[in-house]
């Protein structure tokens, strides 16, 4: 028999944001693995992990958005580190993309090296392999990754903003206030 992994995984994450763009409390593992380029099996111990985690509900259909939010603004950044690599081409993360570039003017951006990318940027390493691909066919999800990314590599401003639209994604926002 098989040992549960316990410790969360960086695709635990991307399954989580991606339940958040989907909203839709019906979700299948399935369609969700070929949506987030994962084996179902990935997505299913992702499943028990988050369960186990408490950031997804007992019946691994609702995450817990308090929760999540409240790993993403004080944790995430530790369990998951990234700094800014050699310019390469890619899609846009962090401030690079929306909604966080109408708000922060800035000279560098911040890409997921992706060949068929339009944009040079710093490399951020993607939570997942398959999160380039996965973003750009889903703009929420593409959003919801490119402020957790904030969270990962911004500034003080950024990170601080990136707080801001997750809660208000989230529908936190009136609860922190």
């Amino acid at each position: 028999m098989k040992k549960q992994q316990t410790a969360m995984k960086p695709q635990d994450i991307v399954l989580l944001l991606k339940i958040i763009s989907l909203e839709d409390k019906t979700w299948n593992q399935k369609p969700m693995a070929e949506a987030l380029g994962m084996s179902q099996s990935e997505i299913s111990e992702s499943v028990a992990r988050s369960k186990n985690t408490g950031l997804l509900a007992p019946n691994g259909k609702v995450v817990m958005k308090m929760a999540l939010m409240e790993f993403l603004q004080y944790g995430f950044r530790y369990v998951f580190p990234q700094k800014p690599g050699a310019v390469v081409r890619g899609i846009p993360t962090s401030h690079s993309a929306s909604p966080l570039k109408e708000e922060i003017s800035s000279s560098e951006d911040y890409v997921w090296p992706y060949a068929k990318g339009k944009i040079r940027g710093h490399g951020i390493t993607p939570l997942y392999p398959s999160v380039p691909e996965a973003a750009l066919k889903d703009p929420a999800f593409h959003e919801l990754l490119a402020l957790a990314d904030a969270l990962r590599v911004g500034r003080a401003r950024e990170k601080e903003l990136a707080i801001k639209h997750l809660k208000k994604r989230l529908n936190l926002e009136e609860q922190n206030n």
